[in-house]
């Protein structure tokens, strides 16, 4: 098992531990439709394909796949114990929605464009063929729409559209990110911005 240490993020991760640490472990599992073995103490939690045991209520982390992202990623940490205290388990209807269109997507649209579709576009769209190699090692759906699409679960029963387009002489690269219409049962704005922040980290890593 592992943890991280960031210090400009330790003080809001230190937060959420302390607030993990008095977790009902038997009510959150149900609430989030997960495993909890009350011998181990021991979550099982999926995110972007990948099982991670996290341990309560000390937490730690751990998985059976050593390339994780979340192992050595201190907002995806975050993330994890943040669906565990306040997520649930849901399915959506099959619509997808801009952040915008989200509760609180207006207020917090400028650091999302930064955080999220401006990175996304410049880091995808120059190069469309590194980026279509790298999404495809994950069990991704392609779509037809912008020059590139796919897409991909977040975890189980929330599922994200990233949408680029490469841009030319005329028009710089663009991106776009579409969100299940079920996201907001279980991840508040702020959440929604770590989701794609560390979905476009997950991806350039696997870009060569």
């Amino acid at each position: 098992m592992r943890n991280v240490e960031n210090h400009k993020e330790m003080v809001p991760f230190e937060h959420y531990t302390a607030l993990f640490e008095k977790l009902d472990p038997v009510e959150a599992a149900q609430r989030c439709g997960v495993k909890f073995d009350g011998g181990t103490g021991l979550f099982t939690v999926r995110l972007l394909y990948v099982d991670y045991q996290i341990a309560w209520p000390k937490f730690a982390i751990g998985s059976a796949d050593e390339t994780g992202f979340a192992l050595t990623n201190l907002p995806a940490q975050m993330l994890l114990i943040r669906y565990l205290l306040e997520g649930r388990r849901s399915v959506g209807t099959g619509v997808f929605l801009p952040y915008r269109e989200m509760p609180w997507g207006e207020v917090y649209l400028k650091p999302f464009t930064g955080r999220c579709l401006t990175r996304a576009a410049f880091a995808f769209g120059p190069r469309l063929d590194a980026f279509a190699r790298a999404a495809e090692q994950l069990p991704v759906i392609p779509l037809r729409q912008g020059d590139a699409a796919y897409q991909l679960e977040i975890m189980p029963g929330y599922d994200v559209r990233l949408i680029v387009w490469e841009g030319d002489d005329e028009f710089p690269p663009n991106s776009q990110i579409l969100f299940s219409d079920n996201f907001p049962q279980a991840f508040s704005a702020e959440d929604r911005t770590v989701v794609g922040d560390i979905l476009i980290s997950d991806i350039k890593r696997r870009m060569v």
